[in-house]
């Protein structure tokens, strides 16, 4: 990231961070052009509530997947919950799950959470209970009945 990349990816998050939303939309759109996942990412919850922007699920879909398909496993928690919800994009519970269980490797502890209720409701997944236990447990929920 060159210097000026910098200074606009900090200003932007910091702008993002105050809910100035259009300036942080202005400030992150040429550096999420360029690759930058926090962008991606940042822009892609901007235009799914109408941050800044308007709504848009188009681009809300295009940015969370760019983010995720880089390893940003809070954009690849996002789009498991796009896919969960139909928040943006047709809801498809195998694709949540998918999405859900690459942030959780990551140690996302939210998406462990939402993986573990997945495999005890059957859904997108085989209906699992250890394997549901299992990330409940990695999300150090362990002890709790759910």
């Amino acid at each position: 990231m060159s210097d000026q990349d910098s200074m606009d990816f900090n200003s932007g998050m910091a702008a993002f961070e105050a809910k100035h939303f259009s300036r942080a939309a202005q400030l992150l759109s040429p550096l999420a052009e360029r690759g930058n996942d926090e962008a991606q990412y940042r822009l892609a919850i901007m235009y799914q509530n109408g941050l800044g922007v308007t709504r848009n699920e188009e681009q809300a879909v295009k940015w969370m997947r760019a983010a995720a398909e880089q390893g940003n496993a809070l954009a690849q928690h996002g789009l498991g919950f796009m896919y969960l919800e139909g928040d943006c994009i047709s809801a498809d519970a195998a694709q949540a799950a998918q999405w859900f269980r690459l942030a959780a490797e990551q140690g996302l502890a939210g998406a462990q959470v939402t993986l573990s209720m997945l495999y005890a409701e059957g859904r997108g997944v085989a209906a699992d209970p250890a394997e549901s236990r299992r990330w409940a447990e990695l999300a150090g929920l362990a002890g709790l009945d759910g």
